[in-house]
């Protein structure tokens, strides 16, 4: 098969999830002179571990080649994730008593959409952060940042230089860390004796129950349940005492963790429950991701079926959003211009550029009401409801919101 153990526990993976074809980088949209040149695709094939049970995507490409100063992912462009991130730093301001006299330190802190709220309240903050434009954004809002991967060695030096967090947030960067061990002994070493971890990440049980096999990309290497991370926690002596879900990017879980000695912490009702309905689901059975392959493909051919018949009634068509999803899906579904005219993104930096593999032309917004398309696709789902009041007015010549997934819905 050519590609090593689990990422986890190092056992030998050969039980599929799910087998996506061929794809470019989702982040790596083109300029007009790169459409003529070669592009490099690379598998994208999921496995279940069948010892550890982490689902996970063998590193088909390095994070120096994904992360680089091209990554164009700005956390700021929704408003709907600022407003999120503004709740849970009041909510941390509240429940840790930050002050300060206190360190809050966010790994993979992109464009500081987050650590700007702490900072605002002259709490001290620092994030680390690889990919350089959008480190640079942050510095511009004021939020210092270390342009590196966190790992045990950059958790070192920080302590060393006498920085240690009480609040550390790690949001969905940890499905992108090729070596596990390394990232959470880190976390142990910079998080203070009475430190709180934050953590969200994508839920691989929302993935499974809701068809997002769109979120399934190279970035993201694993899929986790609340049993694999709870196992790689106690592996660094680090104990899970609260968790939550949330629904941003279609189903996270947020959970909070402690030093295993921390007796000052709590532990809710909420861990063993979840731990319980993972039982009960049966997660750490191979059975559970059987169906995953079939209904994946069933929506495949759902949305050409729309698409086709859309076309053959002479339709014309746009999609909404280009986000690194879209292209997942744009290329396992092989949708192109011939069947959608152009994308709309809110994100300057894309537009005037094509996506990747497809080679879809991405537009601003206000295209949609020069051209009054009959279908709207709406590519990032998770913010339909965010996207169809902001483009309720496509109604004005009858245009109807498509959304693909969990199963392709024309929104009447």
């Amino acid at each position: 098969m050519g590609h090593s153990g689990c990422r986890w526990c190092g056992a030998e993976l050969y039980a599929e999830l799910v087998d996506l074809g061929m794809s470019p980088l989702c982040e790596t949209f083109l300029t007009a002179d790169q459409l003529n040149q070669a592009e490099r695709f690379y598998p994208l094939r999921v496995f279940i571990c069948d010892r550890c049970f982490l689902v996970q995507m063998p590193q088909y490409v390095s994070p120096e080649d994904i992360f680089s100063a091209e990554y164009s992912y700005f956390s700021s462009y929704s408003d709907s994730w600022l407003r999120h991130a503004k709740k849970f730093a009041d909510g941390m301001v509240a429940r840790l008593q930050l002050s300060p006299s206190s360190q809050v330190v966010e790994i993979g802190s992109n464009d500081g959409y987050l650590l700007q709220y702490f900072a605002e309240r002259r709490i001290p903050v620092l994030g680390v952060e690889p990919a350089e434009g959008v480190a640079r954004a942050a510095e511009g809002k004021g939020v210092p940042t270390i342009k590196r991967f966190f790992n045990r060695r950059t958790a070192s030096e920080l302590v060393e230089a006498g920085l240690r967090a009480d609040l550390l947030v790690a949001n969905n960067v940890v499905p992108h860390v090729p070596q596990l061990a390394d990232f959470i002994e880190g976390v142990r070493v910079i998080l203070k004796p009475a430190g709180v971890l934050s953590m969200e990440f994508p839920y691989v049980l929302r993935l499974l129950a809701g068809n997002q096999f769109d979120t399934i990309y190279h970035e993201h290497l694993s899929y986790f349940s609340f049993h694999a991370v709870e196992r790689m926690l106690a592996a660094h002596h680090m104990a899970v005492f609260d968790v939550e879900e949330l629904r941003s990017h279609g189903g996270s879980l947020r959970l909070y963790a402690c030093h295993a000695g921390d007796r000052s912490k709590p532990m809710s009702d909420r861990v063993s429950m979840l731990r319980g309905e993972e039982g009960a689901a049966g997660v750490t059975t191979l059975q559970y991701y059987a169906s995953f392959k079939k209904r994946v493909r069933d929506v495949k051919h759902q949305l050409l079926e729309f698409l086709i018949k859309a076309k053959r009634a002479g339709k014309s068509m746009a999609g909404y959003g280009a986000p690194g999803k879209g292209n997942t899906l744009l290329n396992y579904c092989g949708i192109r211009t011939d069947f959608l005219d152009y994308l709309v993104d809110r994100n300057p930096v894309k537009h005037h550029k094509y996506t990747p593999g497809t080679h879809i032309p991405i537009h601003p917004v206000e295209t949609i009401g020069a051209t009054k398309p009959d279908y709207l696709l709406i590519l990032p789902w998770n913010l339909t409801e965010e996207i169809t009041q902001q483009m309720a007015y496509i109604r004005e010549w009858g245009g109807r919101f498509v959304v693909p997934i969990p199963t392709v819905q024309v929104i009447p």
